[in-house]
């Protein structure tokens, strides 16, 4: 099984982070990237938001890294970790803007990236930002279908429900034409689109018994039916403490194997940067037993 980070220290969780993360800046970060890179981590994330309302700040939390510029000093000190953004709201970009920066940023870190997209549900900063809230769900399935369409194309062509694109030059652009997308969310809906228009599923905010439901109503579906390829579910465990419970962290990664994991998203129990690193090593252990 595949096994990513949630990195630390880029987002600040209400009653998720450690006290140690809100004094951190990117040399800790870089340390635990490089450090997970070494160790054979398959990615690290960072997520998306431009702007938190001060009376959502309380429950979501009010400090979100910008992953563009965060992946662009990362891309340069790793060789081999991939950078999932997870996620992107689509609905505060253009589809041909993520091709471009995003592109550029593939292009850049050696086809290093995974394009970690979601809907988005905050309607306070789809207003700040001027974007179409009522229609986010219809507007993303084509914007996703936007992106597969013109990604790598350095003449992009796309017609669909809500965009349309023709006779412009994207230069510089992803140096591959395809790149992983993995679809956010914790809806039925977002499993329905991950199937039919992306490569993995990345739930949050389910039970295993929801995922595990939801899963086996998905496979039985035309869509399912129709993939050529399996469908990647990253699933995100509750915080681990691998170095002092190593049978519990075992547990858990079975219990999440059995809801239909391919991919771990991973949190841990952690007190300082160090306790990370040693967190980071200790599942290792963990996984390879």
């Amino acid at each position: 099984m595949r096994a990513g980070i949630v990195t630390p220290v880029l987002t600040a969780l209400p009653r998720a982070h450690a006290r140690w993360e809100l004094d951190a800046g990117i040399a800790e970060v870089e340390r635990v990237v490089v450090e997970a890179e070494r160790l054979g981590y398959h990615h690290v994330t960072c997520s998306e938001h431009v702007a938190i309302p001060d009376d959502v700040a309380a429950t979501r939390g009010a400090t979100y890294w910008d992953p563009l510029a965060t992946f662009s000093y990362l891309a340069a000190r790793t060789s081999t970790i991939r950078l999932a953004t997870f996620v992107l709201v689509l609905g505060y970009h253009h589809p041909l803007e993520i091709v471009k920066r995003y592109g550029t940023l593939d292009r850049i870190s050696g086809s290093r990236l995974v394009l970690g997209l979601g809907v988005g549900s905050l309607e306070a900063e789809f207003e700040l930002l001027d974007a179409a809230f009522d229609d986010r769900g219809a507007r993303a399935d084509d914007a996703i279908r936007a992106v597969r369409a013109c990604w790598g194309h350095e003449h992009p062509a796309y017609r669909g429900s809500h965009y349309e694109i023709a006779d412009f030059v994207v230069r510089p652009t992803a140096g591959r034409r395809e790149v992983p997308i993995w679809i956010g969310g914790r809806s039925r809906r977002s499993l329905r689109r991950a199937v039919e228009l992306g490569d993995g599923w990345a739930p949050f905010g389910l039970s295993h018994t929801e995922i595990s439901a939801a899963l086996d109503d998905a496979r039985a579906s035309d869509a399912w039916a129709a993939r050529s390829e399996p469908l990647d579910v990253g699933l995100q465990p509750d915080p681990l403490d691998p170095s002092s419970d190593p049978d519990g962290t075992r547990a858990a990664v079975d219990a999440a194997r059995a809801a239909g994991a391919t991919t771990l998203n991973l949190r841990f129990v952690h007190h300082s940067i160090d306790h990370y690193c040693e967190q980071l090593d200790a599942m290792r252990g963990v996984l390879a037993s």
